[in-house]
């Protein structure tokens, strides 16, 4: 299918999470109309950011009520949109029924709008290698698009599976309906400023930031693996390219990361090192493991830290500059202190100015 024209019309699912309200603002700052959907439209705590974005006083940008679970919700919303952009989450991913039903609803919307010819659908990074399952990384270290979770495996994530299923559901509809196609997107883990103070909450690399700031950060999160990095608003770049791409075909499935990386406590450490006006006073990440624990650790750190991930693919079909971590991670807790208000930790002689 061809790629949308620009500057026209895409609905956005999820508008009012981390990912989607800047696939909604990038979209803006291009020219296109923009519908973004949200469960609640009345919520201001979850709206007043995209009302304040430019566009929405013109009606550029408009906000529609939309609870997925809900068969026909999209009907609407969808007809004359050239493209849709599926960034919401849903409410549980270790029902695969229930994931089936949830895509059905936007893949039937779709299909009924006559006008959509691309659908961005967001995935992970975790629809691609399972972090649970360490013996598949050492074994095949070069981790691409090409990967898949292991679905026999016990210990695989229902979230890992249900992206799988997800992105198959899109590409198998789409390939049957011959009027649109489906590309994945498989973020890493996504670092950048939030637009709303909600945003802190909900995801849990943001969040991670926000506990370091107060102080409470844990080392042993996420078992000690360091982050895969790649900036927000580089995500949302990158769904927007796939919107725009005349490279991309039907059920391909790109991963947008920086390509950097870094455990942690680096990240935690680098905060003052960025911000050093700040006076942040980083916390003691030393952790009081057993001769058994500490093993554990050190070898899932090597395991990860001995992988190749790969960004080749996307930057083939989208031109663009992934944001270094440093400037990811500085934005991100400038935005925690002015969006949302968070008082860090300080040494001696410092303050909050909020």
């Amino acid at each position: 299918m061809p790629p949308i024209p620009k500057g026209g019309t895409v609905a956005v699912t999820g508008a009012a999470g981390f990912i989607g309200g800047w696939v909604v603002r990038r979209l803006l700052d291009k020219g296109y109309r923009v519908r973004a959907c949200l469960r609640d439209s009345g919520d201001p705590v979850r709206t007043g950011f995209l009302e304040v974005m430019p566009g929405y006083a013109s009606g550029r940008l408009t906000l529609h009520a939309a609870n997925l679970d809900n068969a026909g919700c999209f009907d609407d919303i969808f007809k004359g949109c050239h493209g849709v952009a599926h960034v919401s989450h849903v409410s549980d991913y270790n029902d695969q029924d229930y994931v089936k039903m949830v895509c059905d609803h936007i893949i039937e919307s779709v299909s009924a709008s006559e006008s959509v010819s691309r659908v961005i659908v967001t995935s992970s990074l975790a629809a691609v290698v399972s972090e649970r399952n360490l013996p598949e990384m050492v074994q095949r270290p070069v981790i691409y698009e090409d990967r898949y979770p292991d679905e026999n495996n016990p210990r695989v994530s229902g979230y890992s599976i249900a992206k799988v299923l997800a992105q198959r559901a899109f590409s198998d509809a789409a390939e049957k309906h011959g009027g649109w196609d489906a590309i994945t997107c498989c973020p890493a883990d996504n670092v950048g400023p939030i637009q709303s103070a909600h945003q802190k909450n909900g995801g849990p690399w943001q969040h991670l930031i926000e506990l370091m700031l107060l102080g409470e950060c844990n080392p042993g999160v996420h078992g000690g693996r360091p982050w895969h990095t790649v900036d927000v608003r580089d995500t949302a770049e990158c769904q927007i390219g796939l919107l725009e791409s005349v490279q991309v075909e039907n059920g391909q499935r790109y991963l947008a990361y920086s390509a950097d990386r870094a455990n942690l406590e680096d990240i935690c450490t680098s905060i003052d090192r960025l911000l050093p006006e700040l006076g942040y006073a980083t916390p003691d990440l030393s952790e009081d493991l057993d001769d058994e624990a500490r093993q554990r650790r050190e070898e899932v750190v090597a395991t990860f830290w001995g992988t190749d991930l790969r960004n080749d693919r996307i930057r083939a079909v989208v031109p663009i500059r992934f944001r270094p971590l440093d400037e990811s991670v500085r934005d991100c807790v400038e935005s925690m202190l002015t969006v949302a208000n968070i008082k860090p930790v300080q040494r001696p002689g410092f303050s909050h100015r909020g």
